[in-house]
């Protein structure tokens, strides 16, 4: 068994640590069952992470993913998607406890809870992780295009006024992504998932803002079609694919049950973890279907046929330029958060790795106390100062090599959204629940995995459509605006 002064020295290391079956004495103020510090998160807090992950720059590209669908196919799809994506979520916050829901072992990570339902090391689990990590750093490449676009667009609307138009105001999107590189890494020290509540809700109430920016703006023009985009505007095949790759956008913003279970485990309880979470889930998806069907309905109404993939960039006149200014430099401190929210389980995954690698290392494992006037004494890790400064380097990199903001969202939405939402959230419900095969409820719930299944496939052809036509005009690290 831990002692208490080990925890309490490695909580910070700790966070997504397998599950260790520890139990301290039932009654501890301090300590939760399993050693660790007495968690603290509420369904509020937990609402925020989620409401921080889910509401993010994938909000502006509805309107152009409703474009596509129409005014009946769009919203339902929406609607649907949401249905889903909170019915597995609910499966999903069942399986943070292995065994019994009050008691069983906790799971830390996404991959433990994979780990423990489905067993071993086997090709799925490793699947099921390629997937998930891939999925993450993917979106961190998609926040980081997304921040550099913001910035550009409040330089863009000021240099645009300011010639009265005349100017077309191109500008490089490099150093706008090396700017939001530099934020990244100086706020991916925060050691912790459970440190990030206050960025969490910070970020949250930057979406919204936004996204009522966005919706407000909508509100003034009404066009649009019953079916989507004419086939007049685009080629009969170019609709096809286009509507395809809307699915993956609207896949995309759903895309948070990769870090569900690392958000759980912020959570105290009693209540059951998994009751909590499936109230903040609850409360979180509705808030964000309603602002996505004002948003996509809105914007779709204000620009018809010409939707564009992010909502801001679309009014054209610029005339409500301060405003617009406020809406895009939301957008930009809440992807500083969202950057973090879906980072820091990579981020833990390789410490906790190297740690266990390397048990003996100062470099890995040492915490050096630095002192801030004015504030508490900050820990500094140096491997998690280098690792962290790489990892975001990297993305920023990759970011400025391949800046197909709505491609990548589409892409991203697809690949993640069957195997990480549905499927493995299926099949580690049927294992912890024991649900007899061929039983209704097996069935019934095989059925929607094969049912998403096809519809990944198809927003996946989709997006990868869309990349190839991009990259026939695109020159590297060229790319202006």
């Amino acid at each position: 068994m831990v002692e208490n002064d080990d925890a309490i020295k490695n909580h910070h290391h700790q966070t997504f640590d397998v599950s260790l079956d520890m139990h301290q004495q039932e009654g501890s103020k301090c300590f939760d069952d399993d050693g660790r510090l007495k968690r603290s998160g509420t369904v509020w807090t937990a609402s925020a992470h989620i409401i921080t992950a889910v509401i993010g720059s994938g909000v502006l590209s509805l309107a152009w993913a409703i474009a596509q669908l129409g005014w009946i196919a769009g919203p339902a799809v929406m609607i649907l998607f949401s249905l889903v994506t909170y019915y597995t979520s609910t499966l999903l916050s069942a399986c943070y406890r292995t065994g019994d829901p009050v008691t069983g072992k906790r799971n830390y990570t996404y991959m433990d809870a994979v780990h423990s339902n489905l067993g071993g090391n086997g090709i799925k689990v490793k699947l099921c992780g390629l997937v998930q990590y891939v999925n993450l750093v993917g979106v961190a490449i998609g926040y980081t295009i997304a921040s550099a676009i913001s910035m550009m667009a409040i330089v863009k609307v000021n240099c645009f006024t300011k010639s009265g138009g005349k100017d077309p105001c191109h500008m490089n999107s490099n150093i706008y992504m090396i700017s939001f590189g530099v934020v990244e890494i100086i706020v991916s020290q925060i050691p912790d998932f459970d440190q990030l509540w206050w960025l969490s809700i910070v970020a949250a109430v930057m979406s919204f803002t936004y996204s009522i920016i966005g919706l407000g703006l909508g509100v003034a023009k009404v066009i649009g079609s019953l079916a989507g985009i004419s086939v007049g505007s685009v080629t009969q095949t170019q609709k096809v694919w286009r509507s395809f790759q809307a699915l993956g956008d609207i896949a995309f913003a759903y895309s948070y049950s990769m870090i569900l279970i690392e958000i759980q485990d912020t959570v105290k309880s009693p209540p059951s973890e998994s009751k909590t979470m499936k109230k903040a889930t609850f409360i979180s998806v509705a808030v964000t279907t309603l602002f996505y069907m004002l948003c996509g309905a809105f914007g779709y109404a204000a620009f018809g046929d010409s939707s564009p993939g992010n909502l801001l960039t679309g009014f054209g006149n610029y005339n409500p330029f301060r405003l617009l200014d406020i809406a895009n430099a939301a957008i930009v401190i809440h992807l500083t958060g969202a950057y973090q929210v879906y980072c820091q389980p990579v981020f833990s995954f390789v410490e906790k790795n190297a740690a266990k690698r390397f048990p003996d290392s100062d470099f890995v494992n040492k915490d050096i106390e630095v002192s801030i006037p004015g504030f508490p004494s900050y820990k500094l890790n140096l491997f998690r100062l280098v690792w962290r400064t790489i990892f975001v380097i990297v993305t920023t990199l990759i970011s400025m090599l391949l800046p197909f903001f709505n491609d990548i969202v589409g892409l991203l939405g697809a690949l993640g959204f069957w195997p990480l939402t549905v499927y493995i959230p299926v099949e580690m419900y049927i294992v912890q629940k024991r649900i007899p095969k061929w039983s209704p409820k097996w069935i019934c719930l095989h059925m929607l995995s094969i049912a998403c299944l096809i519809i990944t496939i198809a927003a996946t052809a989709g997006s990868i459509a869309s990349i190839v036509i991009d990259l026939q005009t695109y020159k590297p690290f060229k790319t202006s605006y």
